[in-house]
């Protein structure tokens, strides 16, 4: 299954200075908790950042279904249905009578109890909309499944983002309680669990550094975002549960430079792990420059 957003090219950025494997790596999630950035605010940061040379390293901004009601025009979303899959219609109806362009449907899986059930109408409620006409069949829609271990339930419900055909996973890797914080071997079987079944997927929260580091101020262990790059390679390669965590447990940046050459990210970004959604645009920016893989233009 390849992916409708793809890395755009280099000429899509101002001065072509952005290089492909890189392009749409971050969802512009600054609303969101920690940043909790005002509405307002987050929209004018986005449409100034346009004029800067990293511009495309931004691929949507996150907004919830709620937020419609603002002025998002010109800006490529991707909107959080906040009730479930009972809101997918409404937020397709509304995006296409504001003209606002959807580039993203992001949906967590209410209640445990049955997972499979409840992404069987995840996937009934996109289904409906494109068989109407309304939805574009390659705006990609995310299912973010429960934290913790892959249960019977967990894999059962991945079963259906297969079947589909059409959608994917999201995996939610930090936030401000230290249970939001998947363990590496948790987010590695879910890694694991993704390849298995060909399945593209982004992740959420907790990224804003590239390599993995204790937060001073929380003290929670943070997952980086090259490690996690370094863990798809990995999966990718057949290389075994271990290599996968030992990809998100190292802050060793050595370890994962070998892993991370521009031609594999870019790989690994078109059929794996699409992007992830920061609060943060700068953070990721600035280890990215820090560590010499990208550069700015003189």
């Amino acid at each position: 299954m390849w992916p409708s957003r793809t890395a755009p090219k280099n000429g899509d950025a101002p001065g072509g200075a952005l290089p492909p494997a890189w392009a749409g790596l971050i969802d512009d999630a600054a609303i969101f908790p920690p940043g909790n950035a005002d509405l307002r605010d987050a929209i004018d940061a986005w449409h100034r950042r346009q004029d800067e040379w990293h511009a495309r390293l931004a691929g949507t901004l996150v907004v919830r279904d709620t937020d419609l009601t603002a002025d998002l025009t010109g800006i490529p979303l991707s909107v959080v249905c906040t009730t479930g899959a009972g809101a997918v219609e409404g937020v397709v109806a509304q995006s296409e009578r504001k003209g606002l362009t959807l580039a993203g449907l992001e949906i967590a899986l209410r209640g445990t109890d049955d997972l499979e059930a409840n992404a069987r109408r995840v996937e009934y409620a996109v289904r409906a909309v494109q068989d109407q006409g309304l939805l574009d069949d390659d705006v990609p829609v995310y299912l973010e499944l429960p934290q913790g271990d892959p249960t019977h339930g967990w894999l059962a419900a991945a079963d259906v983002v297969e079947e589909s055909g059409f959608l994917r996973l999201k995996f939610r890797t930090g936030g401000i309680d230290a249970h939001l914080f998947p363990t590496p071997a948790q987010l590695g079987a879910w890694i694991e669990a993704a390849d298995e079944r060909d399945l593209t997927w982004k992740c959420t929260a907790g990224l804003h550094h590239a390599v993995r580091q204790r937060d001073p101020g929380t003290g929670f262990e943070h997952h980086g975002f090259l490690n996690v790059l370094a863990a798809a390679v990995r999966s990718r390669a057949g290389e075994g549960a271990d290599a996968v965590v030992a990809a998100l447990e190292t802050t060793d940046l050595g370890e994962l430079r070998p892993l991370l050459g521009a031609d594999e990210v870019e790989r690994i970004r078109g059929r794996r792990f699409i992007s992830f959604g920061s609060c943060s645009v700068a953070e990721p920016l600035d280890d990215l420059l820090a560590l010499n893989l990208l550069e700015a233009p003189r």
